[in-house]
């Protein structure tokens, strides 16, 4: 059997190492990193790696598809999987900005504690309108809950709200624009009162709720703060937080989650090496997270 050769697709100018670390410690045995790809430049790489080996030899080669602009990386995958043909494809794993990992890991551990298969949970993702923030939504909209994508943007949560539409028809999801600290009147603020589970997915340091904000959701079951630079993007909750009571919720940090997130990014890679048809973009990294702890 040839040598996994796993071909690192980057948007930006030098190829992320964090990504390039996780490849190798899946057992990649080659890694061919590319950066500054665009959709434009990418078709003759993609070329490279169906044309290379033939038959069965096929599933020893894959995609990873990454960068921190999102858009530009979803654009790039668009023209991976439209240059394939037939039975000449390869495995393609897409997690710009590891949006798509962090975020299946994130409605994982929602489900643990909130589960979809009870009464409908109300969730609002604070920063919603950022790379992980929407994925999280959508994939909360995916498994039924009712979603609030907030953000300080008015026009941009409505915009995130149209696109998820867009993908989930049967999504119940709405948009609510606020600052910290919470204005006591606001549509944001009523929302974190209402809610179940609260995610924050914010950029690196940036405060979402702050410890009135953090009074507010007495009634929340859950509470996820994906950031884990200082400061905390939740008043209250520590990176390394994981399934922690505090009060009448649940917290998880940033560091909580990651364990989740790199085990569901490592299975990933093994997917696309057992598969020349795999495609993993969130619903599939999602369900991947739930096989591992179903």
């Amino acid at each position: 059997m040839p040598k996994r050769v796993l071909i690192q697709l980057d948007c930006d100018p030098q190829p992320s190492s964090f990504d390039a670390i996780v490849a190798v410690d899946a057992g990649v045995e080659v890694l061919l990193r590319h950066g500054g790809v665009t959709a434009a430049t990418v078709e003759p790489l993609v070329h490279g790696a169906m044309f290379t080996r033939g038959g069965g030899e096929l599933a020893s080669t894959a995609i990873f598809i990454g960068g921190s602009d999102v858009a530009a990386a979803e654009a790039v995958a668009d023209r991976v999987r439209r240059t394939f043909f037939g039975p000449v494809r390869v495995g393609v794993l897409v997690d710009p900005n590891g949006a798509n990992t962090t975020a299946s890991a994130a409605v994982v551990a929602v489900a643990r504690h909130v589960p979809f298969s009870g009464p409908v949970p109300r969730c609002v993702v604070l920063g919603g309108t950022g790379p992980v923030g929407q994925r999280v939504a959508r994939l909360l909209a995916g498994k039924g809950a009712r979603v609030t994508v907030a953000s300080r943007s008015a026009d941009k949560a409505a915009d995130v709200v149209r696109r998820i539409r867009e993908a989930v028809p049967a999504a119940v999801i709405d948009a609510a624009a606020g600052a910290v600290p919470l204005a006591a009147s606001s549509p944001l603020a009523a929302a974190v009162a209402g809610a179940d589970v609260i995610v924050a997915a914010g950029a690196a340091g940036s405060p979402l709720l702050d410890a009135s904000g953090r009074a507010l959701a007495a009634r929340a079951r859950l509470i996820i703060d994906l950031n884990a630079v200082p400061p905390a993007g939740i008043a209250g909750i520590a990176p390394g937080d994981k399934a922690r009571q505090d009060g009448a919720a649940v917290v998880y940090g940033a560091l909580g989650v990651g364990g989740l997130k790199m085990k569901i990014h490592k299975g990933a890679i093994d997917r696309i090496f057992a598969s020349t048809d795999a495609y993993l973009d969130a619903e599939a990294l999602l369900a991947i997270g739930e096989s591992l702890h179903g």
